[in-house]
Order: C-alpha cells, then structure tokens, then sequence
C-alpha cells in the first residue's frame, strides 16, 4: 500500500485477519500501519467498510474490532454505522456462557462526509400502493375534526436495514474465510459509482475485487499468500461482464 499514490482509493471493502482464528499460511500484519495508510489512500468522502469480530478468551471476548474502530476515529476518520453480518451459527459457542455466535461486525468508517450514499431499497413494505396522509390546518383542525389529505402513495419496498443476513461466503475453492459475494456486491454498490477504485488490501480469493469487476468499478486487490493469489487470478479470468 505504501507504494500506491495517496487520495486514490473511492472505498476499502475487507475483512482483515482478527485475534489470530484463522492462520492464513503463517503471516502476521501491523493493524497500525494498515490503518495509516488506508487513511492516506482514501478520497476525501471516501469509506472504509471493515468486516471484524471477536474471539473469547477463557469466557472473555477480545473487544479488537471496538478498538480498532476507536483507533480509526483517533486518527480523524467517521464512524458512519456499526453495522451487522447476520450469518448461521457457526455450530459453536464463543464460550458457554453466552448464546451461539452467528453475527460479525460490518463497520462503515468515512473520511469526512461520505461523498456516494446508494442505500438499497429492498424491504418489502407492510403498506405498500396505500396512500399516505397527512393532517392538515384550518377551521376543521380548530374544532378537532380530522382534515386530512393524501400525499404520496407508499412504494413497494423501503430502506433496508443495518443488520444484512447473508449466508457465508464459498464457491468450492480453499480458502478458508470466503466474503458471501452479496455482502461485497452490496457495499459496493452502497457506496462507490461505476467508474471508482475499490480496493482489499486483504484480498484473499479475491470476492471483492470479483464483484467490483462485475459492477463497474476499477479494482486494486492486495494479498500476501501466493495460494490465495492464484484462486483469485483465476476467479477473476472466469468472470465474465454483465
């Protein structure tokens, strides 16, 4: 990243290595300077979405991904949501005193103001093709009677919400920790146009560098596993545009 050109980056969609669940070949990597340079490479307006968790610890869970939120806004940057990845229990507790785990961290982090907001529009409305309505003043209001008038007719889906459920990722190659290609697809589309850079600089199989392709955007995809690499590069050979 250090050799990338600073405010280049329109959004980083990934999901880092956290608290040492996974091995991914042995490599290790500094939180601190990954921070300080995504800070550096992004637009101004420019997001960040990092997808983290927690392990537990002899009953006591981690707490890395707050800090690492906490760090990112000591160093000047927006918490814009705290979103959640509602996924199948993984089959195992974090310890036994709490409930079975099935949820990750989706936090949406912005330099400045966010500068591309495309919420999706996909929950379908109790309501929907009924007029709305609002009360209205005058002579009839004064002596309690309703005046009322229709102002717009309720659309078949509104705003979706900040928790997303979403099966896990996977599409039969090795990697151990596949991104659901909707929960890239999704981000991307929510805060990047077609025409900008995205970049994961934990690109692993290469899911976000995948959809970004496939929705219009230009991609710049990090990963240290060579293994990791070459799934990716063929993903990406195999994906064929809209």
């Amino acid at each position: 990243m250090r050799t990338l050109p600073s405010e280049s980056i329109d959004l980083v969609v990934t999901s880092p290595p956290y608290d040492d669940l996974r091995t991914y070949g042995g490599h290790s990597w500094d939180f601190y300077g990954v921070a300080w340079n995504i800070k550096r490479l992004l637009k101004p307006g420019g997001v960040i979405v990092w997808v983290v968790a927690d392990a537990t610890k002899n009953g006591d869970e981690t707490g890395t991904s707050f800090q690492q939120i906490l760090h990112f806004k000591s160093i000047g940057l927006r918490l814009v949501d705290t979103m959640i990845w509602n996924k199948p229990p993984a089959g195992a507790n974090g310890s036994s005193f709490c409930y079975p785990q099935s949820a990750e961290y989706m936090f949406v982090i912005a330099k400045g103001a966010p500068k591309t907001v495309n919420r999706l529009r996909d929950r379908p409305n109790a309501t929907a093709g009924r007029w709305q309505h609002k009360t209205v003043g005058g002579r009839a209001a004064k002596f309690g009677a309703r005046a009322e008038k229709p102002t717009k007719i309720t659309p078949e889906f509104g705003l979706r919400t900040n928790v997303w459920n979403m099966n896990i990722g996977g599409d039969g190659n090795s990697h151990p920790a596949v991104f659901p290609e909707a929960l890239a697809r999704d981000h991307i589309l929510s805060w990047s146009n077609e025409g900008d850079v995205v970049l994961d600089p934990f690109s692993g199989s290469g899911t976000t560098a995948k959809m970004a392709k496939l929705n219009g955007r230009r991609f710049i995809g990090i990963e240290v596993n060579p293994k990791y690499c070459e799934i990716a590069e063929k993903r990406l050979s195999q994906c064929a545009l809209p």
